[in-house]
């Protein structure tokens, strides 16, 4: 492969001696991750279902390689029930390395695709917030589909700068991720276009970007929350420099030490203009020192908690279930909260506690969209399905992985169900594959009518 001469040169001075195995790492292919979702299912129990040969990520306990050159993963019926999400194993840490908690209120800065915050949200257990923001309102669609598709409803979607975030967030998180928008030197080698894409725009261009991203994402943490701040690049600038520049503006930041593994490299404060051997507990990720690409990450505490101000919370619901609802949900496990109930015309949405006030800023979901109220009947959504676990409702059609039925269910097909089911019987069905949730059917003489989200279906 061909790298410019001026990467190649400074990666040099960065390297020193490891320098011709980092080159040597290029002759080698990729490394194909897949990350398990342990809100639905844990890794142990994954391992033991997945139609795939996988080996453990060692430093990610919920992430397995696979073979990407001869194996599809995402056409399989269980990436469309949300068990795992297909993503490059180096870019599992920073997530990972976030000690986030049930309950906690977490902000995924620039979340697109979705990889870091569906790991964030599963660790949340349906307890306290997810706050996914991406500024591009088209990868923002994405990012929701991806949640979705995880099961996880306690969610705001935003699509929008992170300066004005920070006008209605300020000291509200307890984490925050910050996977910067970057140069992605570290990504060469898995996307080669990367390399004309660092020509264009380098370091100098994105080191701006991230600076002010950073300096506002610190005013939204709560004093004693963590922030974890990764990039995929090499270049000290976007990295060591940025977070030294935080501690400058903000002195009480404090970096903490990451959770080590034998092929992590320490930050280098030699690479700064202004060295801060507190950089060393940062950490740098490079391709030939383990099996994944480049990445660095810098975990931060600010300062020592206080008891924070209250920030605006949203007027809560009236408290009334709409009578289709109510009736709906007599054949689900667990009871609605009329007071979360919040309905905009015909969507009806479940919302998470303590939600603040968010009018006026650009949002693409708050909360859980239950399903749409139609001329006093209510549709479930597809949300819902995926939330939902087969257990927790009392009608449910289930179908092993191998029944050509499923596939045809995720091309939107009619499915003749007879056999499961008395001719007799009408009305909603859960879908699920192998015991896990699809989506929705409506059962009328032996016929289930496809209601799985068009937008999702299968190819």
């Amino acid at each position: 492969m061909n790298l410019p001469a001026s990467f190649e040169e400074k990666m040099r001075t960065l390297l020193g001696e490891e320098m011709d195995a980092y080159l040597a790492c290029y002759e080698e292919p990729r490394y194909y991750g897949m990350r398990v979702n342990t809100s639905k299912i844990s890794a142990e129990e994954f391992r033991k279902i997945c139609p795939f040969e996988i080996t453990p990520i060692p430093w990610i306990k919920n992430g397995f390689y696979y073979d990407g050159e001869h194996v599809s993963p995402a056409k399989h019926p269980y990436y469309f029930a949300g068990l795992y999400y297909l993503q490059e194993p180096s870019a599992m840490t920073p997530a990972n390395r976030l000690p986030v908690e049930p309950g906690d209120k977490v902000l995924d800065v620039c979340a697109a695709p979705g990889g870091k915050a569906t790991e964030l949200g599963a660790r949340l257990r349906g307890e306290g917030l997810l706050v996914a923001n991406d500024i591009s309102s088209s990868r923002a669609k994405g990012l929701l589909k991806n949640i979705e598709v995880f099961g996880i409803g306690n969610i705001l979607v935003l699509s929008e700068e992170p300066g004005k975030l920070e006008q209605y967030f300020t000291e509200y998180f307890d984490k925050i991720l910050i996977d910067a928008p970057c140069s992605g030197e570290g990504m060469f080698r898995k996307d080669k276009k990367m390399v004309k894409a660092w020509e264009e725009h380098g370091p100098e261009y994105f080191c701006k970007i991230q600076r002010s991203i950073i300096l506002q994402a610190a005013r939204m943490l709560k004093p004693g929350g963590m922030m974890l701040y990764s990039t995929c690049t090499f270049d000290s600038r976007e990295n060591e420099s940025i977070i030294g520049q935080l501690r400058k503006e903000y002195p009480k930041f404090q970096i903490l030490e990451i959770a080590s593994y034998e092929g992590f490299r320490e930050g280098m404060p030699e690479a700064m203009e202004d060295p801060d051997e507190e950089i060393r507990k940062t950490v740098r990720i490079f391709p030939h020192r383990m099996k994944g690409e480049g990445h660095y990450l810098a975990l931060l505490r600010k300062g020592e908690a206080v008891i924070p101000g209250e920030l605006p919370v949203k007027k809560k619901g009236a408290g009334k279930i709409p009578e289709a609802v109510d009736e709906f949900f007599r054949d689900v496990s667990w009871r609605l909260d009329g007071a979360r109930l919040d309905i905009h015309g015909e969507r009806v949405y479940y919302m998470p506690q303590g939600l603040p006030d968010v009018r006026g800023i650009r949002f693409l979901r708050t909360g859980l969209l239950l399903g749409e109220l139609k001329k006093n009947r209510f549709e479930p959504s597809q949300a819902l399905a995926m939330y939902l676990k087969k257990e927790e409702y009392a009608h449910c059609i289930d179908l092993p992985a191998e029944d050509e039925r499923i596939r045809r269910y995720l091309k939107g097909e009619t499915l003749d169900v007879e056999e499961l089911v008395p001719v007799k019987e009408k009305g909603w069905r859960l879908v699920c594959v192998d015991g896990y949730p699809l989506g929705w059917g409506k059962l009328s003489k032996g016929m289930l009518k496809n209601k799985y989200l068009p937008g999702w279906r299968l190819c």
